[in-house]
């Protein structure tokens, strides 16, 4: 398993996914999640995949080779594609395609499959635009009531995400609190670790403001994964314990 987020804030986006991948408890690896499929002069595309190695590794390949697109019956690439919107189809179209072909592989071998991926960036100068595309190629887009997306081991981190994000949040803070979720994440699953990749976007500018790697001796990243243990265990003595839960043991049970 493994945890991808993206937001999308009026200043412009933020990628980020953990790096971990397992095949039990004995077999834990890195592979990078986080991948820029475009970089041009008008343009940056980016994604992050969370499911199935062999799947998403095929369905990208497809990408960066072409995707024949079923309404147009025609050959297309990222780097030339109008839209981000256009994109996402063209990702998901590989997305299923790849995952279609391999089900017919491994269809008596019980093989799990399934993989999602989050597609972001921005074309031309216009603003970001963040999709969860889907095994079967279906997507949906971020929006500005919920201004995030997750895949992989998202349960942990949700609750953080939910609390302090708003659409007008600042693109640093914003980053700051996907590094929180991902450490509740961390905290809660082995699944899911060191390093973490994070790619940023402005919006108005078609280009990567940001691509970093947090390793394990980050400082930064330590230092707030300590400052968010103490301020939840200072928050929790910070509040009254429950009026009932100093009740005589007879009025307990009445």
């Amino acid at each position: 398993m493994t945890y991808c987020v993206g937001i999308l804030v009026r200043e412009g986006l933020v990628l980020m996914a953990d790096t971990r991948t397992n095949a039990g408890v004995d077999n834990i690896s890195t592979y990078r999640k986080l991948r820029v499929m475009e970089h041009g002069p008008d343009r940056v595309i980016m994604c992050a995949s969370a499911g199935s190695l062999s799947v998403t590794q095929s369905a990208l390949s497809r990408v960066a080779l072409g995707v024949v697109m079923p309404d147009t019956g025609e050959k297309e690439m990222l780097a030339d594609v109008p839209t981000v919107f256009r994109a996402a189809q063209l990702v998901g179209q590989a997305l299923s395609d790849a995952k279609a072909e391999i089900d017919r592989v491994v269809k008596d071998d019980n093989i799990y499959t399934d993989a999602t991926l989050l597609v972001a960036g921005s074309i031309g100068g216009r603003r970001p635009r963040l999709f969860q595309i889907y095994g079967a190629g279906n997507f949906i887009e971020c929006q500005s009531d919920t201004p995030f997306l997750q895949i992989g081991e998202t349960k942990y981190g949700k609750p953080v995400l939910d609390r302090m994000l708003t659409h007008e949040t600042p693109i640093a803070e914003a980053m700051k609190i996907a590094l929180i979720s991902f450490s509740a994440t961390m905290r809660s699953n082995l699944a899911v670790g060191l390093p973490i990749d994070i790619a940023t976007i402005r919006t108005g500018v078609s280009d990567l403001e940001l691509i970093h790697r947090i390793e394990a001796d980050d400082d930064y990243y330590s230092e707030l994964n300590s400052r968010w243990s103490n301020a939840l265990r200072a928050a929790a003595a910070a509040i009254p314990l429950p009026q009932y839960a100093s009740q005589p043991e007879q009025e307990l049970r009445s």
